[in-house]
């Protein structure tokens, strides 16, 4: 069994003549003609896309998973900055003391009035 790839032009504009699959020099087992319009080559599988080993592909992989890491450090980092600076200012502010300004006054007011009274009792 063998496939026929038709003439094409490839990505430089150079016209790729046709070709059999399995190839003179390829595998054996590269019976079908795959690719693109401007890249066509012979494959094992019909279903295949993409010319090239898969390796490259790990290293992509890799790269994009430290990316990723080094990505969700720094967020974690951050997010941990902005709760330490939180707790701090709110641990480090002043405590509000309740006001008792009115009620010292009023105890203050009517412990004077009393003394006032007293003096008056005393003077008549």
């Amino acid at each position: 069994m063998s496939a026929d790839c038709t003439s094409y032009m490839n990505a430089d504009k150079v016209l790729v003549s046709a070709f059999s699959c399995p190839g003179e020099d390829g595998e054996r087992n590269a019976i079908y003609c795959c690719g693109f319009q401007d890249l066509k080559y012979c494959c094992d599988d019909p279903n295949s896309f993409f010319p090239y080993e898969h390796n490259y592909m790990w290293w992509l992989s890799v790269g994009a998973l430290v990316g990723l890491s080094i990505a969700a450090v720094v967020l974690l980092a951050f997010i941990i900055t902005v709760c330490v600076l939180c707790y701090l200012f709110i641990s480090t502010k002043p405590q509000r003391k309740l006001d008792r300004g009115l009620s010292l006054s009023l105890q203050t007011s009517g412990a004077d009035t009393v003394k006032e009274r007293r003096m008056e009792q005393d003077v008549y």
